[in-house]
């Protein structure tokens, strides 16, 4: 199908983007990548009057480092620029590699996939692990969201009418420590039909000191996996240790269950990929 008749602006600054959605409101679409925005506008299940296009503001490409020590990265920046650069960040890297195939990593963006978060994205969950942070403007100025606050529910967040995800901030991991995502993807689409994400980091003696595990694609919404992190927390870096950190996995977890797996399916696949990240994520954490 056609999409409806639309507006289109191609804006080339931050603070032209604001002012197209600031005069048109509710009527307008921010569009970034295209890839989940346009597939919906030619099924008609999304019918803005107005898009602005955002692929032309250089201001939000690139990478760069902040006061904290936190990787800056403008939400323009695409899953194969993420993937090329050295970010120091194993999980990040690795997502970035295997989302989608090759015309979809060039043209696909790291703001747009976590501005439209969709529950079988796997950029979500490998934020969430990483403990990152939106830089959002607006109509009331500037504000750091961390990623799980930024998830609201099923295709939700936290943008306000008007709001812009300018960039995406990860903080350093520091020493003795490790990430890592696996997933189970649908053969066509490439989507999550579940992914983890890991993050540790280990003590002097090698004791997991800090531990944060996320997942997608199996659940309404990405969401860390809490049982899992607490149980991790002072065990040595044994499979003894994370094979009872994963077998609680799907605590308090209403899974999916569809035409591609079911709830049953969906469960077995947390356990065993979570036992499969942390273990690759402790294995990095030297």
């Amino acid at each position: 199908m056609y999409p409806a008749k639309f507006d289109y602006y191609q804006a080339t600054s931050v603070d032209e983007v604001l002012s197209l959605l600031q005069q048109h409101g509710e009527d307008a679409k921010i569009l970034a990548g295209g890839h989940s925005l346009i597939p919906m506008m030619k099924l008609r299940l999304a019918s803005p009057a107005v898009l602005v296009d955002i692929g032309q503001v250089a201001d939000l490409r690139g990478f760069s480092t902040v006061a904290d020590g936190s990787l800056r990265i403008g939400a323009m920046t695409t899953y194969h620029e993420i993937a090329d650069a050295n970010t120091g960040l194993d999980a990040l890297t690795e997502v970035c590699s295997i989302m989608g195939d090759l015309q979809v990593r060039n043209r696909g963006t790291i703001g747009g996939n976590l501005s439209h978060n969709d529950p079988a994205a796997d950029l979500p969950a490998v934020a969430l692990a990483l403990d990152a942070q939106l830089e959002i403007r607006g109509p009331s100025g500037e504000r750091l969201a961390p990623m799980e606050e930024f998830i609201v529910g099923l295709m939700e967040t936290a943008l306000a009418p008007g709001d812009l995800v300018v960039a995406v901030r990860f903080p350093p991991s520091g020493p003795a420590s490790g990430s890592a995502y696996e997933k189970f993807e649908n053969p066509a689409s490439g989507y999550a039909i579940c992914g983890v994400a890991a993050w540790v980091r280990r003590d002097g003696t090698g004791r997991i000191e800090s531990c944060r595990v996320a997942l997608t694609g199996a659940a309404d919404y990405a969401q860390r996996l809490r049982p899992v992190e607490e149980a991790m927390m002072g065990q040595q870096a044994g499979s003894e240790g994370i094979d009872a950190a994963a077998a609680k996995a799907g605590e308090g977890l209403q899974f999916l269950s569809d035409i591609h797996a079911d709830d049953v399916y969906r469960a077995h696949l947390t356990h065993v990929l979570t036992r499969r990240v942390l273990q690759k994520a402790i294995e990095r954490a030297q």
